[in-house]
């Protein structure tokens, strides 16, 4: 079976800054990660490649560096590796960028059909979860999206479990299809010694606007039909009220009881019998 990746690099959460003037993050000198919604999808495609056989294939669109994540993510057990990267692709949002790794996909599909490809749920620095729906839709698969655990895949259809707001679904959908998952989906192996010498002496493809018959006014900037207005770092939360504990736990209660009556977090029932609460 042929399966395909849709892999982001994304700054580490715990190092993000934003430039107060552009509203953008800034990447220069933040550590980069692989989206951790990703690397789980990752990891699915390479266990259902080791049950049923075939190749892994990961997609990434992103500036030069995002190298290195392709390479930590050949190191798990990929064959292939392509970056999407160019200039125009600058300032895409997610329906451009959907755009354009779904016209990568459709030329990898034309050479050799694809059975299923994976995508995160969402990127940790977007958090809007419509790319890999977008792709899905330019492309035509089936999406099943939120996916806890993958019950069955045969040669022609795939059965998940995915999470919903009220519990669990359990969902069927003709190959070729595209997963987004969940992190629920399965635990990261590490990477073997072996492939991680494949990986580091391992070069994946780089495909710029000229390898494709891109549209310029469906990707970058123009493409994007969204913008950003503004983007800050919430205020630090003030220091909450330290309790003397040194007092008896008795008196202790009765402060914190006193203070969530004034704070209007519990109150008095004025329907209960002798004024209880």
């Amino acid at each position: 079976m042929n399966f395909v990746v849709c892999l982001k690099q994304v700054p580490d959460t715990s190092e993000v800054r934003i430039d107060p003037v552009t509203n953008t993050l800034m990447r220069e000198g933040v550590p980069s990660i692989i989206n951790p919604y990703d690397a789980h999808g990752l990891e699915e495609a390479i266990r259902l490649k080791e049950k049923v056989g075939g190749k892994v294939t990961i997609v990434c669109m992103g500036p030069p560096q995002a190298k290195e994540a392709l390479k930590k993510a050949m190191s798990y057990g990929a064959d292939r590796a392509i970056l999407l990267s160019d200039r125009a692709f600058g300032g895409s949002d997610s329906l451009a960028t959907a755009y354009i790794l779904s016209m990568a996909l459709q030329k990898l599909h034309e050479t050799e059909p694809i059975d299923l490809v994976f995508a995160g749920k969402e990127a940790i620095d977007g958090d809007t979860a419509q790319t890999g729906p977008g792709i899905a839709q330019r492309l035509g698969f089936p999406q099943l999206t939120y996916a806890i655990k993958v019950r069955e895949l045969t040669e022609t259809s795939i059965t998940v479990e995915r999470k919903t707001e009220s519990g669990r679904q359990v969902v069927q959908a003709q190959l070729p299809a595209l997963l987004t998952v969940e992190k629920e989906l399965n635990d990261l192996r590490y990477a073997s010694l072996p492939n991680m010498m494949k990986a580091a002496a391992y070069e994946p493809e780089t495909w710029d606007a000229k390898t494709l018959p891109f549209d310029v006014k469906q990707m970058g900037l123009k493409g994007s039909p969204t913008s950003v207005s503004r983007i800050f770092a919430p205020p630090g939360r003030s220091g909450g009220e330290i309790i003397d504990a040194s007092k008896d736990p008795a008196s202790i209660a009765a402060t914190v009881v006193q203070k969530l009556f004034q704070s209007n977090v519990i109150m008095v029932n004025p329907l209960a019998k002798g004024g209880k609460h």
